[in-house]
């Protein structure tokens, strides 16, 4: 009896438990060999001839999956890394500004100057309240503000330096920062907002850059209105090299996604050979 019961190394086993061993027909497909048990894979199920017939090794067959062609996103394809029209029903791209920096820096070092500043007046004036002498600073300072003249050296520096400082903050409040992150378009006015570092753009252009013929080296700079890339070849002529690096970061530009389309100038020249 034990040679008539399947063991863990038995060749049954190791054939997935439907190969025939001359000992009588398979069970049929619709059948049942114990309870809880399922049929293995390559067994006999009205596929094939045989039972257990499939491919030599025992693999399964390949199957061929339909796909998506990258360069035509459906209309619920939520990634941005290439642009499509809007549909008849889906709102335009809106405006997307810049970001805003939080100017921390600034306006930490602003508030702590002006707060020690305010700290010691008020603790002069209060020390003076209290029939106390006022500091001798306050004192030096009082006397050469009511002395000196307006036309005095220092008073013209300090003056200066005061008029720089305050158009430095002036500056800093009107305009938005954040020149390492370049905004991307959004569709509808709910729509995410977004942004793209700058360094990571320059290392998708770059890279994008040196796969096309001949380009040996490359560097791309990307700025708020325009893209510089610069690149070395060395084969090929220098026209169809600058013709084919310009379309090939164009396209990739394009699929970055940006709000704003950003202008595009392309250096190329021959490298050394020494190189």
């Amino acid at each position: 009896m034990s040679d008539d019961l399947p063991g863990p190394g038995r060749p049954a086993d190791r054939d997935g438990g439907g190969g025939s061993s001359g000992e009588g027909p398979a069970p049929a497909s619709g059948g049942r060999s114990g309870p809880g048990s399922h049929p293995a894979p390559g067994s006999g199920s009205g596929h094939g001839p045989e039972h257990g017939a499939g491919r030599p090794d025992g693999a399964e067959p390949t199957v061929k999956l339909p796909t998506l062609d990258p360069g035509e996103p459906g209309p619920n394809s939520s990634s941005g890394a290439v642009q499509y029209a809007p549909g008849p029903g889906e709102p335009g791209a809106v405006h997307a500004g810049r970001f805003w920096s939080g100017r921390r820096v600034p306006a930490a070092l602003t508030a702590a100057v002006c707060t020690g500043l305010a700290g010691l007046f008020l603790y002069d004036i209060a020390a003076v309240r209290t029939d106390r002498d006022a500091m001798a600073w306050r004192k030096t300072l009082a006397d050469e503000l009511a002395t000196r003249h307006l036309d005095d050296v220092w008073i013209i520096v300090g003056a200066a330096v005061a008029a720089a400082l305050g158009l430095w903050l002036l500056l800093l409040a009107v305009t938005p920062g954040e020149r390492g992150v370049l905004p991307m378009a959004r569709r509808g006015a709910g729509g995410v907002r977004a942004g793209l570092d700058r360094h990571a753009a320059e290392l998708v252009l770059r890279d994008r850059a040196m796969e096309v013929a001949g380009v040996r080296w490359s560097r791309v700079k990307v700025g708020r209105r325009k893209i510089t890339a610069r690149a070395t070849s060395h084969f090929r002529e220098l026209d169809d090299v600058r013709r084919d690096l310009s379309a090939a970061l164009d396209a990739a530009a394009a699929q970055l996604g940006l709000a704003k389309a950003l202008g595009m100038r392309v250096h190329v020249q021959r490298s050394d050979k020494k190189a």
